[in-house]
């Protein structure tokens, strides 16, 4: 028996999309679900107390950073990752690939694995398909994410298949390393690019080797959104009925939708918090740049629509008065309510599957959203 294991409940008649059930160690999670990332096992400007307040059921931490700091081991010695940041629901740790390869001249690529430069001090590191998995046992995560190479785009024909053929090797590797099977499940990633030949090589050689779950890598890495649904379309059929599909590093409210209609079950993004640090808010009727000067006599909450802590405590011009003053109350406010309303918009499309409308709530909710479809 898996560590975690996924359970379909139901799918769309109007959609195709699916309705689960992801059992962990730390609990059972509905899906599909969007996951708060907490980088540096915290996420960021949220309390653990307040991210179960607005339903979240599991959050992404990062194996890279928390490497570089505090360190695995002693991440280990506290306990593991939940007792030392105080969360008890399920937590996934994605491998560290993309944030190495995001390091640019500062890392070098080989078979063994990847020599880099720390973005904090300049030190030199080295990160293997073992090394990834010794780090994600001893962070003690539900969800262990497989040590990839995420090309970017564009990016030629050649580069990525040599790329996800590598990933295929590291893979194995990583299967052979992980020492916690029973209180750790381990996803492969499926790699190719924007080529679907090669998505569909990377998904026969991933699928090859029995694992728990499967994600979709290397997309939202600045393809055209068009694109990016493309290749949603012709990977996720590849892709096993009976075990979880996570789409990486996505999480604006139009691909969640589009994700979920197209078989995704799982989603991260850091777009929420990063974007509330910057003083813009997801509502209801579209983005608020609540940092404009048009709000700065609006005694409105961020999202009329919204029943979370933000909106039922503060007005627009109250936020951006803080935005404006740089205190870390107007993060903290939009942080709450973007966490909120990603959360809420994942309910309102589980409702949609169990009841054959998802197509209907998507006609609904862009129009109100103000997106095309």
């Amino acid at each position: 028996m898996y560590a975690v294991r996924y359970e379909l409940i139901k799918t769309c008649k109007q959609s195709g999309a699916r309705l689960g059930r992801l059992h962990t160690p730390h609990g059972v999670i509905e899906t599909p679900i969007f996951m708060p990332v907490g980088t540096q096992a915290t996420v960021k400007a949220m309390t653990p107390e307040e991210l179960k307040e607005i339903g979240s059921q599991i959050i992404l931490s990062n194996t890279y950073h928390l490497y570089m700091r505090p360190g695995h081991e002693l991440v280990k010695e506290a306990g593991g990752l939940h007792k030392f940041m105080n969360w008890d629901k399920p937590i996934l740790t994605d491998s560290g690939g993309f944030q190495v390869f995001s390091l640019g001249p500062l890392r070098k690529i080989t078979e063994e694995g990847v020599h880099f430069r720390s973005h904090i001090d300049g030190s030199k590191h080295f990160i293997s398909p073992e090394k990834a998995m010794e780090i994600q046992n001893a962070l003690g995560s539900d969800i262990m994410m497989a040590f990839d190479e995420c090309a970017p785009y564009p990016a030629d024909r050649d580069y990525v298949k040599n790329s996800l053929e590598r990933t295929t090797r590291w893979l194995e590797r990583c299967k052979e390393a992980h020492k916690n099977t029973e209180n750790q499940a381990l996803f492969g990633i499926i790699q190719g690019g924007m080529y679907k030949d090669l998505r569909e090589q990377s998904a026969k050689e991933v699928l090859s080797i029995d694992l728990p779950g499967y994600a979709i890598g290397g997309l939202s890495v600045g393809e055209p959104k068009q694109l990016m649904y493309e290749v949603l379309e012709y990977t996720t059929p590849l892709m096993p009925v009976d075990k979880p599909r996570y789409l990486m590093g996505v999480g604006s409210p139009d691909d969640l939708v589009e994700g979920v209609i197209r078989g995704v079950d799982m989603f991260d993004c850091v777009l929420p918090t990063r974007i509330a640090r910057n003083g813009t808010a997801m509502t209801s009727q579209g983005k608020v740049v609540v940092r404009n000067a048009k709000y700065a006599k609006d005694f409105t909450p961020l999202d009329p629509e919204c029943d979370c802590y933000c909106c039922k405590n503060y007005t627009r011009a109250y936020i951006r008065h803080l935005v404006k003053a740089n205190e870390i109350l107007g993060a903290r406010l939009i942080t709450i309510h973007n966490l909120n309303f990603l959360l809420k918009l994942m309910e309102q499309i589980r409702e949609a599957i169990m009841e054959d409308r998802l197509l209907d709530f998507r006609a609904e909710f862009f129009a109100k959203y103000g997106y095309e479809i």
